[in-house]
């Protein structure tokens, strides 16, 4: 294996002040330096790594680490959600395609954001495409009701999402520690176990985790009646299980990557497998999945800019052996990325 360079040989990009598209709502602008992406990256690893472990691996005092993620989180450029892992949970996910008005999107966006049963909401196209995701229970059809009868709407395309490819973090924000760093940040692995079926107790322990993945115990067990004894040995079971995944919000254009698109790619079906490996080697993929439809990839990459994503769609996805067809559509504003606003 290839050593890790360390964090102080990394290419890092200058700190660049940005407003964060996290949030729908403008937020204050924030700069980050090399130990906010150190701490990004670590709990991006460990969301509810507690800060002390954070600060003995960076070199820093609790104080500062505490300090720094209030900074992020309170800005609303950083938070950590906890979510359920759809395959461990018996979840389908659709991925939802609607076109439509631009003046129709942004409230559109903002009623499937609330809703319980998307996972992720986005706009497209500066405004004429909106993409979702429906995590539905027992591998059921997509809720479309209604969906297709809004004037505004003029197309509404759905798909499974049959199973991601990447098995690791878009590496725009994963490269700010060592090897040794990482090793000494990331926790025991989770089982690989059968269907897992969520109690009573999960049903309200997981929308508290979903609004904030760090919350403290005690908040946590004054939010589902329990004590905080069980909800410590829930959450542990949760994660042990590989039924709560951690994910860190947060904005690429505050690594300094500016340019966002989704990826439509049309594979022949023998070389589907080599198409999808190589797209999730790429460094600028954040997602690689297969569909239904007629197309059976799709993707979503992030750039420093126009020119970079011209790059990358000419000379590395449109060049993979295999690859047919390809449709792209710029990312215009996240509404929602993995859970609801708080």
């Amino acid at each position: 294996m290839v050593p890790r360079p360390s964090a102080r040989h990394l290419p890092l990009p200058p700190p660049r002040r940005y407003p964060t598209l996290a949030y729908t709502d403008p937020v204050d602008s924030v700069t980050l330096d090399v130990l906010d992406l150190r701490l990004l990256h670590a709990l991006q690893l460990d969301g509810r790594a507690p800060f002390s472990k954070i600060a003995d691996v960076l070199g820093v005092s609790d104080r500062t680490v505490a300090r720094r993620f209030g900074r992020l989180r309170s800005t609303g450029s950083a938070r950590v959600t906890g979510v359920p892992h759809s395959r461990r949970t018996g979840h389908a996910e659709w991925l939802v395609r609607m076109r439509g008005l631009p003046s129709a999107t942004a409230p559109l966006a903002r009623a499937l954001a609330r809703r319980p049963d998307t996972a992720w909401v986005t706009v497209l196209s500066s405004g004429t495409e909106i993409v979702c995701i429906f995590r539905v229970a027992e591998e059921g059809p997509a809720p479309l009701e209604g969906l297709g009868r809004l004037p505004q709407i003029t197309q509404v395309d759905a798909q499974r999402l049959l199973r991601p490819v990447m098995d690791h973090r878009w590496s725009g924000r994963t490269s700010a520690l060592t090897a040794e760093q990482i090793t000494a940040m990331r926790p025991p692995p989770a089982t690989d176990g059968g269907p897992f079926r969520l109690t009573e107790f999960d049903r309200r322990l997981l929308p508290a985790l979903a609004a904030d993945g760090r919350a403290a115990y005690p908040d946590l067990a004054q939010q589902v009646g329990w004590s905080e004894s069980a909800v410590r040995r829930r959450l542990k079971e949760l994660r042990t299980a590989g039924v709560l995944q951690l994910d860190v919000e947060v904005a690429p254009r505050l690594f300094g990557y500016s340019a966002q698109c989704l990826v439509w790619l049309n594979a022949a079906p023998a070389r589907l497998g080599g198409v999808a490996q190589a797209l999730a080697a790429d460094p600028e993929a954040a997602f690689v999945g297969t569909t239904t439809g007629a197309h059976n990839l799709i993707a979503i990459v992030v750039c420093r800019d126009a020119d970079a994503l011209h790059t990358c769609l000419t000379d590395r996805i449109g060049c993979l052996d295999g690859v047919d067809r390809m449709e792209t559509a710029m990312v215009t504003s996240y509404t929602k990325r993995t859970a609801p606003l708080p």
